[in-house]
């Protein structure tokens, strides 16, 4: 551990404050089943900002934010195997899940209500330092530096969930193309599908960002596609893009909404849900989609698109996300 017991952290220090302050915390000490971390890169999440903005209900107060955390080990706590001092490990948004609810025991922790999450109830990453429970933490593969493999642990682990929640489908629209967007478009195409992006209108930076990274096709939110889709998958945070998107899908097809926050949905007929169509949502992550897609995320290999900042710009970092001014994902280097 450091010689100085205090570090740096940026926190939300009050609720709906859209900014986190610069503060000094002590450095964690790792209790029974913790590691504690010193952290090389955070990702900066939408949800992050969800959780700033006050848009998700009850935070721990202060916070520290952050759940796309690659660290190296330098404390083990008790009862902690599997892990030595100066591994490398990723801590992702789901840190703790009860493991005895009728939901845990089905394999669904991610609906655990008893569930934690890391930068809304357990202090995250924009800090020097980060204490998780290592039952939740990870090793990442070898093939990605600190910087590139941060936004596979919420950007890649959530839009891997949200992925396979579309089943098997030939043609995938994907709505809103930041950073969950370029990592499952990559996945799909490695799997031979058709990949179809939508982007904010007027936005040519981001349609040409979705060609890059493999879309067939990229167009407006609004636009329809050469063909019906399969299933469609909605990050942006944006109700409308619900009945728009069930307007784009096939009979039988499925539109996902992947985000932890979305604006209301409007009415829409239903005629445009008949035919077999169905929404659903998708609900955190499990430690199983962890280990399945950190290792198919080597296979592939994906390629993650970052631009770096410094931890105490981490404001800049959130309103570049907020304002939309950003391809890929913002990681925060402390």
């Amino acid at each position: 551990m450091a010689l100085n017991p205090h570090m740096r952290a940026m926190a939300l220090t009050s609720l709906g404050a859209r900014k986190v302050d610069a503060v000094e915390r002590e450095i964690p000490v790792a209790g029974p089943g913790q590691l504690v971390v010193s952290v090389a890169a955070c990702g900066v999440c939408r949800t992050d900002l969800h959780v700033v903005d006050g848009e998700l209900p009850d935070p721990k107060i202060p916070i520290v934010p952050g759940h796309e955390v690659v660290g190296r080990v330098v404390d083990i706590g008790r009862q902690v195997e599997g892990f030595v001092h100066g591994d490398r490990v990723g801590i992702p948004w789901l840190g703790h899940a009860c493991g005895e609810c009728e939901l845990c025991l089905a394999g669904r922790e991610n609906l655990c209500r008893q569930a934690r999450y890391t930068g809304y109830q357990i202090d995250g990453g924009y800090a020097e330092f980060a204490a998780a429970d290592a039952r939740f933490a990870f090793h990442l593969p070898d093939s990605y530096d600190d910087l590139h493999a941060a936004p596979l642990l919420c950007a890649g682990l959530i839009g891997y969930r949200a992925y396979r929640t579309a089943g098997t489908c030939r043609r995938v629209g994907i709505y809103g193309f930041g950073a969950a967007a370029h990592i499952v478009a990559q996945v799909a195409v490695h799997e031979a599908r058709d990949v179809f992006a939508f982007v904010s209108p007027g936005d040519d930076q981001a349609r040409r960002f979705a060609l890059d990274v493999g879309a067939c096709w990229a167009g407006w939110s609004t636009d329809a596609p050469p063909s019906p889709l399969d299933a469609a998958i909605i990050f942006a945070p944006v109700g409308s893009l619900v009945p728009e998107a069930l307007t784009r899908t096939a009979p039988g097809g499925i539109v996902v909404c992947a985000g932890i926050h979305m604006s209301d949905i409007p009415s829409f007929p239903y005629r445009i849900l008949w035919e077999e169509r169905v929404v659903r949502s998708v609900a955190n992550l499990t430690r199983k989609d962890a280990r399945e897609f950190l290792a198919l995320a080597a296979h592939v290999p994906i390629r993650t698109q970052v631009r770096s900042y410094a931890l105490t710009d981490a404001n800049l970092a959130l309103e570049d996300l907020r304002a939309g001014r950003l391809s890929g994902a913002a990681v925060l280097v402390p």
